[in-house]
């Protein structure tokens, strides 16, 4: 299964248009985990491998930087095309290093590509404008300027769309990129390059260093005075941690960090459009995203319906390898993760929390754990206030509209909020009185490639997708004349 799948794999780092080995010959696994078992290695880079990809994107960046914003964009246009020509040998791999089942992986694909068409339509609208100062009648000339070299750090659980949202936008900007992806998933990008290479993206514009020394050599990056964006994609605690080396040489900071998503749904929803949102809004990538929702708050007029309804739903999926068909539950990414679902249905349970299905490892090899629901889960479960990031919903009640907004905001997280009401009236103020950064009012998918995605509080700074994801890899600068 896995030799024609990896045979035309890259396994080293792509630095200046080249593969090349790490500068000490430093490598590690890639793990299946569906079976445990080693499926690749992989070069490691060094912080002295990181600074070439830096001076290989100092070298690209004027050429790039300079090139006609038509010509970005039929580039990126023509990456589109070329990955969805390869979709199906994406999506494998992505199962194969990530784990989750072929259904979610192809979805992956499309919404990764997605980022390369639409920067490819944004590349041509980098649009300033002109007016004149009140005061001194002098012209205001205002116009965007390529930033410089972005380094962009990307999480494992969306081993290709969370790169093609860092990529598209800051390639339709005019910046060159270095990207780390993540250690567990580090096949789909270096896959990705000859893709790119293909689409007539020049050497040293994408730099691509997967390494286990994460903190090294990211932070050597953003040490050096050249790199002037750091785009960052994965948990509040690192978000901290870039944050504050970031601060030393004032690079401009992109942070798409933690969440804890609350799912409202009150007492006049659609219960069978709630089930149908809350199955994508808890289960897409099995629970592994920043989106997922974390606490079902249901009103306590309806809490019977949908607790029936959702375990019914849940109890239905089928778990296994998610390169097989009809599998629609794959396993958790590694061990870690896993162990950190079960301590938190653990603690819920011993806390009085009631279990509707679910909540038990199975036998056998893989990161496996099935889908779950919780029931009557105590305020003081530490789930409510972590992210689960796995197939586990935790369903508590409410009472009224004041209360169940205090409960959601309740939390240092402000990433995303779902909500479902018949009253649109209702879903308007509600929305208004949450403190996220983006609200699903009856629908359990917010992420598109068009929208501005991002958060308040604790879940980030700035925001990726829409016009707005590319002013984040561009200086804006002004020019007073008088004519």
């Amino acid at each position: 299964m896995y030799e024609n799948l990896l045979a035309d794999v890259p396994t080293d780092l792509w630095i200046g248009g080249k593969w090349r080995k790490a500068s000490d010959g430093g490598r590690f696994d890639v793990i299946d985990p569906a079976t445990e078992r080693i499926i690749a290695s992989v070069a490691s880079a060094t912080v002295e491998d990181a600074i070439a990809a830096i001076d290989a994107a100092e070298a690209a960046f004027e050429g790039w930087a300079s090139r006609k914003p038509r010509e970005r964009a039929e580039i990126l246009r023509r990456s589109y095309e070329l990955i969805m020509r390869d979709a199906e040998r994406f999506a494998k791999l992505i199962t194969l290093e990530n784990g989750k089942a072929l259904p979610d992986s192809r979805s992956e694909v499309a919404y990764a590509a997605e980022f390369f068409r639409w920067y490819a339509e944004e590349a041509v609208r980098n649009i300033g404008d002109v007016s004149r100062a009140p005061a001194s009648g002098a012209r205001i000339l205002v116009h965007h300027k390529p930033a410089g070299i972005a380094v962009l750090v990307t999480p494992w659980n969306f081993p290709a769309a969370m790169a093609t949202r860092k990529i598209g936008p800051a390639l339709a900007a005019g910046c060159p990129v270095v990207l780390k992806p993540a250690s567990d998933t580090p096949l789909t990008m270096l896959a990705l390059m000859p893709v790119l290479e293909e689409a007539g993206v020049p050497a040293g514009v994408i730099n691509v260093i997967p390494s286990r020394s994460s903190g090294k050599v990211v932070g050597a990056m953003l040490h050096d005075p050249r790199v002037r964006v750091v785009s960052f994609t994965g948990s509040t605690e690192v978000g901290r941690k870039l944050l504050r080396e970031a601060a030393d040489n004032i690079v401009k900071p992109a942070m798409e960090l933690g969440g804890n998503a609350p799912f409202i749904v009150f007492e006049d929803a659609d219960i069978d459009a709630a089930i149908d949102g809350a199955m994508i809004a808890k289960m897409r990538n099995m629970g592994e995203a920043c989106t997922a929702a974390n606490r079902f708050y249901v009103h306590e007029k309806v809490h019977d319906e949908f607790a029936a309804k959702l375990t019914a739903r849940m109890a239905s999926l089928k778990m296994g390898n998610g390169l097989d068909e009809g599998v629609n539950l794959g396993p958790l990414v590694n061990k870690d993760g896993r162990d950190k679902v079960i301590e938190l249905v653990n603690d819920a349970v011993e806390k009085g929390a009631r279990i509707l299905t679910g909540g038990r490892v199975p036998d056998g090899p893989g990161f496996f754990y099935p889908a779950t629901v919780l029931d009557n889960v105590p305020d003081n479960a530490k789930m409510l206030n972590e992210e689960i990031f796995g197939p586990v919903a935790s369903i508590q009640t409410f009472k009224s509209e004041e209360e169940v907004i205090r409960r959601a905001n309740d939390t240092e997280y402000g990433l995303v909020a779902y909500l479902y009401t018949r009253d649109l009236s209702r879903g308007l103020r509600v929305s208004e009185k949450l403190d996220f950064g983006m609200i699903g009012l009856n629908r359990g998918l917010v992420s598109d490639p068009a929208a501005p995605f991002g958060g308040m509080k604790q879940s980030g700074i700035g925001r990726e997708g829409a016009h707005e994801g590319m002013m984040e890899f561009l200086e804006t600068q002004y020019v007073s004349v008088t004519w």
